[in-house]
């Protein structure tokens, strides 16, 4: 199974195009994709339903999309009457199998008077995956401002993925009237299982990466636990200072983070550093199922 994460920067190139065409036909091949920066009806990209064109260029695959930015964006017909629309940005999980589940949590958001600070959030996906079972799929893009607003977005986040196993599916239990229809479908999974996908704007040596994969100790290296996440990059076999995924702050800063019990089946990780859809590369991940 190959899982990739991709920061699109709302389709905008590094030739200064904006081609969300180009964007799809950089994830040929991926069969769990995590984009972040995608838009609805923004100005900057023609006010183009940027979900909506994605989902049509790449028809194979269930989608989901979570806006933590929503604006109005409505404008009056030529009765008055308004358009209701709404200027989106957030983030959009595409799966080759069945989303059985979706869930959208807002993310701490710092009050800033000057800097321009945007309300994050993390998303979650429960996917049906052939050969492993329910997966809890997430995506996540955390403040560029600094390390001090990451920081309670990344405890929110780790306190989420610890938390949503026993919190039951997105429905449990009983209703006291089955014909009602509130159990329709039946009561959706939420496993153990779990890998965390996203733009988390930090990287090895950051405090924030410490806080998913353990501290880094002088004499005894990455000291890992049972509730944190482990580096797929680092399970495929590289070293995790290497890599590469943004060019201007020559950083790693998209990850694939995985529950320890799927670090036995990471195959493979590898950075695109063909693609020219975004200022970002993708991050790919070759996962046994």
């Amino acid at each position: 199974m190959k899982l990739v994460t991709y920061n699109i920067q709302y389709g905008l190139g590094r030739d200064g195009r904006h081609d969300l065409a180009r964007v799809a036909g950089e994830l040929t091949g991926a069969d769990i994709i995590a984009l972040q920066e995608v838009d609805r009806f923004w100005r900057r990209t023609g006010m183009v339903d940027g979900p909506e064109v994605l989902s049509r260029l790449l028809r194979t695959y269930h989608w989901v999309f979570a806006a933590f930015l929503d604006l109005d964006a409505s404008e009056p017909d030529a009765r008055g009457h308004p358009i209701p629309r709404r200027r989106q940005f957030g983030t959009m999980i595409l799966s080759r199998w069945p989303v059985l589940s979706h869930r959208t949590i807002p993310l701490p958001k710092l009050g800033a008077l000057t800097q321009y600070s945007v309300q994050q959030g993390l998303q979650e996906a429960v996917i049906d995956v052939p050969g492993l079972g329910p997966l809890r799929v997430y995506t996540t893009h955390l403040s560029h401002l600094c390390a001090a607003t990451r920081r309670p977005q990344m405890e929110a986040l780790m306190e989420h993925l610890a938390r949503a196993p026993g919190q039951g599916g997105a429905w449990c239990g009983d209703h006291p009237d089955p014909d009602a229809g509130w159990t329709e479908g039946g009561e959706p999974p939420m496993p153990e299982a779990c890998v965390l996908l996203g733009d988390l704007n930090c990287g090895p040596g950051d405090a924030e990466y410490d806080r998913m994969v353990g501290p880094l100790t002088p004499r005894l290296g990455r000291v890992t636990h049972r509730d944190g996440l482990v580096d797929a990059w680092v399970a495929a076999g590289h070293h995790e200072a290497s890599g590469l995924t943004h060019p201007l702050t020559e950083r790693r800063i998209d990850h694939c983070l995985v529950a320890p019990s799927l670090v036995g089946r990471v195959r493979a990780a590898w950075v695109d550093t063909a693609a020219q859809g975004s200022d970002h590369f993708p991050l790919w991940v070759d996962l046994e199922t």
